[in-house]
């Protein structure tokens, strides 16, 4: 039977999801986030990996990310599951699956859009009921986006800025804060599903774009809007048991053993 293709596309912003296997709470614990951060920086380090957001929850992760390369992104992706799986597994004296086999990415337009998609992923904790505000919660890009590193950077803050289509970093700083601040003040912070199960997200011209990009014009549905003002495009329904369309469901291809010096940050 023939598999769903997947694809990144360069020079798109991806927002990542993945959760561990079975919503396991595989990340509750510090040290077990500090793991999954430290491959991720490796990622930057060793791919150049363009971070421009994340938040680390007890079972699951969000990240947004660029690359001008194909590869990149997925290859990330393989490190850093591969290496802080296996790394709690040892710990654990453990066998068995770590995260679900698949992750989820959705293409995000720059502009509002970006900036929609950056306070979403801060105001994770939130909705989570684990902070009463962004800033309360450790295991963000919250405070690094606002107040960068000189050491140890993750957040890329030019192409932050770049992105955003804002000429400043504070500029930004203050868009972001209007929102999530928008949001809490009108409750308004429920889950919007589409940052995660969507192709992509933006308007319409900029899905016409993707779609097109992507040579598989036929395979989606027709374009839709919804309530919050963004537009999406979805996977066609196949047939059941068809799975040769497109999707944003990214394979590991796990499990992952990386040789000992693969593992060395």
């Amino acid at each position: 039977m023939p598999r769903a293709n997947r694809y990144f596309l360069p020079s798109y912003i991806y927002h990542i999801t993945h959760r561990c296997h079975n919503k396991d709470f595989h990340l509750k614990f510090s040290k077990d986030k500090k793991v999954y951060l430290k491959w991720l920086f490796e990622a930057k380090k060793r791919f150049g990996l363009s971070i421009l957001n994340y938040v680390i929850m007890s079972n699951h992760i969000h990240l947004l990310v660029h690359s001008n390369s194909q590869n990149v992104i997925s290859d990330s992706m393989h490190l850093i599951a591969g290496a802080s799986g296996q790394a709690f597994n040892k710990r654990k004296n453990r066998q068995g699956a770590y995260w679900q086999d698949r992750y989820f990415a959705t293409a995000i337009q720059s502009n509002k859009h970006f900036i929609q998609c950056l306070a979403y992923i801060d105001l994770n904790p939130v909705r989570a009921g684990i902070a009463s505000l962004p800033k309360e919660y450790e295991y963000s890009a919250y405070h690094e986006i606002r107040n960068a590193k000189s050491k140890h950077q993750y957040i890329a803050h030019q192409a932050l800025v770049k992105l955003s289509g804002i000429g400043s970093m504070e500029s930004l700083i203050s868009e972001i804060d209007k929102t999530i601040h928008l949001k809490l003040k009108k409750n308004l912070n429920q889950k919007e599903s589409f940052w995660s199960d969507s192709l992509a997200v933006g308007d319409e011209n900029f899905l016409a774009k993707f779609i097109d990009h992507l040579g598989t014009k036929s395979k989606f549905k027709d374009i839709d809007k919804i309530n919050t003002g963004q537009s999406i495009v979805k996977e066609k329904p196949q047939d059941y048991g068809d799975q040769s369309g497109l999707s944003n469901a990214f394979p590991l291809d796990l499990p992952f053993y990386p040789t000992k010096g693969h593992l060395k940050p």
